[in-house]
């Protein structure tokens, strides 16, 4: 089986600490989180006219608990295949943790907030809006940022994903069906070295990338694993890019700061010396998302008004494609 413990040892090796961890800088962001956050489900409600249901948790973490919480969350994702995945491989089994323990390590030192959802079986997870102490106070004196403003602006970016699975009522089990479709996929590929080799080869041929945007995964996923990907990769797009003009637009109206604080976040995200660990581990995909989704969710709005972008929460069928997310112009001619 997975060794998650393995997973969260290696996540905190690679996710560090941060000095102003643990002093009286972090007991304030915690003490005025539940604030912020109020105060930005407030503005995101208003902006997108989704309906919010009940109040999430707030937390204020450490990188390492970021880390733990995540480790526990694929841990309980994976769970129904998790034998299937490892019974024959244990040293895979090793691999497979120690590798996702380096993401998520690498991870906790980058990300600034997270809504972690409902999962199946849960009565007392999920539903919380989390802001990653050591990032938010390293980002705010690096960038000589005012706390208050950036602390509502990360706050919108999080309470616009609750909104998407709280007030669209579909979305969270189509979801959480698709990870368990990927899930259920996770069997051994007879003469998978053999296709992936070839795979390799021919692209060093043609010229292209030998790991492509959603790196070691997509490399070594199957034919079916690919269009599951291709269908999460779409939705993934629509919900970053949909979340990220809400938290620009908000921010360009109340916050006076918004304009520097989205220039130095886009260049963090650009950072070179991160561009292979991001290509190799499959989060470059992540990142194309939010560049992917925004350009749609503009694209719409200047075509068809911004209410139209409603649409897309019809149901599953609705959402936009892959292609359609590159081609906003198919989905109007289709959906709207």
């Amino acid at each position: 089986m997975i060794d998650w413990d393995l997973a969260v040892r290696v996540a905190s090796r690679f996710a560090g600490t941060y000095p102003l961890e643990g002093t009286y800088h972090a007991d304030l962001l915690s003490r005025e989180a539940d604030r912020v956050v109020a105060e930005a489900a407030h503005m995101v409600e208003a902006e997108t006219r989704l309906a919010s249901v009940g109040v999430p948790e707030v937390a204020v973490v450490t990188r390492r608990e970021w880390a733990e919480t995540n480790v526990s969350v694929f841990s309980r994702l994976l769970a129904p295949a998790e034998e299937r995945m490892t019974k024959t491989n244990p040293i895979g089994a090793r691999l497979v943790a120690a590798e996702m323990g380096a993401v998520l390590g690498f991870l906790a030192r980058k990300v600034l907030g997270q809504y972690e959802l409902v999962l199946p079986g849960d009565t007392d997870k999920g539903d919380v809006v989390y802001l990653v102490g050591a990032n938010v106070l390293s980002m705010e004196r690096t960038n000589q940022f005012r706390p208050h403003e950036f602390r509502l602006w990360i706050a919108l970016h999080e309470c616009a994903h609750r909104l998407q699975f709280v007030g669209v009522p579909w979305l969270r089990g189509y979801f959480l069906d698709l990870v368990g479709e990927l899930v259920a996929s996770a069997v051994p590929e007879p003469g998978r070295w053999a296709r992936v080799m070839n795979e390799v080869r021919k692209a060093n041929e043609e010229g292209e990338p030998l790991i492509g945007e959603t790196g070691l995964f997509g490399l070594f996923a199957s034919s079916s694993q690919k269009d599951l990907l291709e269908r999460v990769q779409a939705l993934m797009s629509l919900l970053e890019g949909h979340g990220h003009v809400v938290m620009d637009r908000i921010g360009r109206r109340e916050l006076s700061s918004q304009q520097r604080m989205a220039a130095v976040l886009k260049q963090r995200r650009k950072d070179p010396r991160t561009a292979t660990f991001l290509r190799i581990s499959g989060l470059e995909m992540k990142m194309r998302q939010y560049e992917q989704g925004e350009r749609f969710v503009l694209a719409v709005e200047r075509e068809a008004g911004w209410e139209t972008l409603d649409r897309a929460w019809a149901g599953p069928e609705a959402l936009p494609t892959l292609a359609e997310i590159n081609d906003p112009g198919q989905w109007l001619r289709r959906v709207a």
